[in-house]
């Protein structure tokens, strides 16, 4: 390993989604020229689809990023030497026995002791980072009685006795309490009783960050949410802009009052990050507001960037499929719907900015959403047909009527 500066980022969620890409970009500037660059599968190694998740992970790095990741294998994982060491979504439980067998785990400490490297810890891998882990999957799915695992303890070099929780402003429950990385207020409150004294809770917010540097004892909260220091009957907020230092972070920790706000950061122009969530619900908005005027070319657009966004989430490890597939099925709908649009509109005014758009969509490789335009079209009365000039059209009687 060259001499990297070192640094210690742990992610509360989206480590491969969009949200987090400055924030991996930011962390790979510090990285030298050659860095030798090792994604962790370890912990969901166990599942059926691993190969897929580390091959969409390393696309996301290479194209996102500009890193070209190894990926280290559960049984033959080698940090000691990497420049930039990254692991992610899964069992933090299954992480930890096998890096407690492999020396991953003092490999990964000793990094955080000699302060070299870049280590990001994620989700599932995050958990692991304090001085005990949360068992999330004997608890939270398997029904086992809320208890902690020892961790790998990354935050005992730095003078900070804590637990990591990632997930931490989780929503997903909807009328139950899913905050907490699953556990939920009444589960938490339970285990924080277990913690020996001094022991204070980190929260890690979903898309949000805690960024270490390692030599100058900088901390930055970065991405949407915030980052808690919870101790039993407190809690301090530090939000994404936050800049402060590991004295501050370790005050907060033992107890100490928060003190004076931080300045505010100063202005970026990167855009407003968003969920996958956020992004169908704004793209569904576009499209009506573009269909109630009505601007079919406004609307056609709305549809293609709801595809771009669902071409960037669509590498994101943690996303679950269901995510991505329902912003495919509201792309689909879109487009049945632009096809209607059409018919209804005055099929001669809109015909040829259409094709004009399926036309660009065929050349840029986007055969999917091409065909699904032509489907839609077809369904509202217009048939097209591909000849070696170009794309023909005439009208026909509407499918399915």
């Amino acid at each position: 390993m060259s001499e990297t500066p070192g640094l210690l980022v742990l992610m509360g969620s989206g480590e491969t989604s969009p949200t987090m890409v400055e924030v991996h970009r930011a962390a790979a500037r510090r990285l030298p020229p050659g860095a030798r660059c090792v994604l962790l599968d370890t912990p969901y190694a166990f599942q059926e689809n691993a190969a897929d998740i580390s091959a969409r992970a390393r696309r996301y790095f290479a194209r996102s990023v500009g890193l070209d990741v190894e990926v280290a294998p559960d049984a033959e994982a080698r940090v000691a030497g990497a420049d930039w060491v990254f692991s992610g979504p899964g069992s933090p439980t299954y992480a930890l026995d096998r890096w407690a067998r492999s020396g991953v785990a003092g490999d990964l400490r000793a990094r955080v002791r000699a302060r070299t490297g870049v280590t990001v810890l994620a989700s599932a891998a995050a958990c692991t980072a304090g001085t005990a882990t949360v068992p999330v999957y004997e608890i939270y799915k398997v029904g086992a009685d809320p208890h902690w695992r020892e961790g790998v303890d990354l935050l005992e070099p730095l003078g900070l006795r804590a637990v990591v929780i990632p997930h931490f402003d989780n929503a997903e429950g909807g009328t139950h309490d899913t905050r907490y990385c699953y556990l939920g207020e009444r589960r938490l409150s339970r285990m924080e009783r277990e913690l020996p004294p001094g022991t204070a809770v980190l929260g890690l917010d979903e898309h949000t960050a805690l960024v270490v540097d390692l030599r100058t004892e900088s901390v930055e909260v970065a991405g949407r949410g915030g980052v808690t220091v919870r101790l039993p009957g407190s809690a301090s907020v530090l939000p994404a802009g936050t800049r402060t230092g590991l004295a501050e972070l370790r005050r907060l920790a033992e107890g100490g009052a928060a003190g004076a706000p931080p300045p505010p950061p100063p202005p970026r122009a990167a855009p407003v990050q968003v969920t996958l969530e956020e992004t169908i619900h704004a793209g569904e908005r576009a499209f009506a507001e573009a269909v109630a005027v009505p601007d079919l070319a406004a609307a056609a657009r709305a549809v293609l960037e709801l595809e771009a966004e669902i071409v960037s989430w669509a590498a994101d490890t943690e996303e679950d499929s269901g995510g991505v597939e329902q912003a495919r099925e509201l792309m689909r709908l879109l487009i049945a719907r632009l096809g209607e649009q059409a018919a209804t509109a005055g099929v001669h005014a809109v015909i040829e900015p259409l094709l004009a758009l399926r036309a660009e969509l065929r050349a840029q490789g986007r055969y999917e959403v091409a065909d699904a335009l032509r489907r839609a079209l077809l369904q509202g009365g217009v048939q097209v047909e591909d000849t070696p000039d170009g794309a023909r059209w005439s009208i026909a009687p509407p499918s399915g009527r």
